[in-house]
């Protein structure tokens, strides 16, 4: 099936997310920014608690006329904040700020708290969602071995792993232990924060007479992965979501694979190796 603005992709929880996102980090008066996104027909926001513009993306959602049921709001808790009652109230208090019944989406942010903070975060989340204040509960920045964690504690696996991903950083161990056990991979950094100017990306963008961020949001969608780029400019917001009227063929995106330089082709600090 042709893949368009409106695709979404099926959680382990039933619910369905829509497969590009809008990130809001270091966009703290979101709102503005928001509102334009829910103009271009952008349906799903990636917010968390450090990037301190919760408030904001409510506000842009009570704004824009859209129904709730109809948008996808994520946050997240980083690790001071981790642990079980600091997370239950980190819930309420993101609710608050959100202005909402319910959050779609809840990530541990980062897996820097250690295994045992680790795992009564994430019991508390788990909790959360029984009680109706989240839908789904995933994590961010998760290695193999936190991943592995989850599950020898006989909890239910995250439904989403949201990871630095790109052609320069495809963390291929993880991306494939996500597959197997259907946890759906969301990619950070898509666009390598305006870092596009590899002369394989340059050619394709010829190519098909695109911008470099077409390329690699379209190689991103391609692989099966959730890009959340970002931008407070209007119109990339908008140019960001035209992305399904070409389509990368198998030799294009051979080219875009064998970019990988493994860590080394990361551009965000990654916790994965210090936990």
């Amino acid at each position: 099936m042709a893949l368009t603005l409106t695709s979404t992709v099926k959680l382990s929880t039933g619910y369905t997310m829509p497969l590009l996102g809008f990130g809001v980090y270091q966009n703290y008066d979101a709102k503005p920014s928001c509102l334009e996104a829910f103009k271009a027909g952008y349906r799903h926001v990636d917010s968390a608690q450090v990037y301190r513009n919760e408030a904001a993306v409510g506000e842009a959602v009570k704004e824009s006329g859209l129904k709730r049921e109809d948008l996808f709001i994520t946050t997240k808790c980083v690790s001071r904040t981790h642990g079980y009652q600091k997370t239950l109230n980190g819930v309420d208090t993101s609710l608050t700020a959100l202005g909402f019944d319910y959050i779609d989406l809840f990530l541990i942010h980062d897996p820097l708290s250690g295994k045992e903070l680790r795992l009564e975060t994430y019991k508390a989340l788990l909790e959360a969602k029984a009680a109706g204040k989240i839908r789904s509960v995933g994590v961010s920045n998760y290695g193999v071995h936190h991943l592995e964690e989850i599950k020898a504690a006989g909890y239910e696996t995250p439904s989403v792993n949201q990871i630095e991903l790109h052609p320069f950083c495809q963390q291929k161990q993880i991306v494939e232990y996500c597959k197997k056990n259907e946890i759906v991979v969301q990619a950070y950094c898509p666009i390598v924060r305006g870092q596009m100017d590899h002369e394989v990306i340059q050619k394709l963008a010829t190519k098909f007479n695109r911008d470099p961020a077409h390329v690699l949001l379209r190689w991103s969608l391609q692989k099966g992965y959730v890009p959340l780029p970002k931008s407070a400019t209007p119109s990339r917001i908008h140019s960001n979501t035209n992305l399904y009227d070409f389509e990368l063929d198998a030799e294009d995106m051979a080219a875009l694979d064998a970019l990988d330089r493994g860590k080394a082709g990361g551009i965000s600090w990654n916790p994965v190796e210090a936990a």
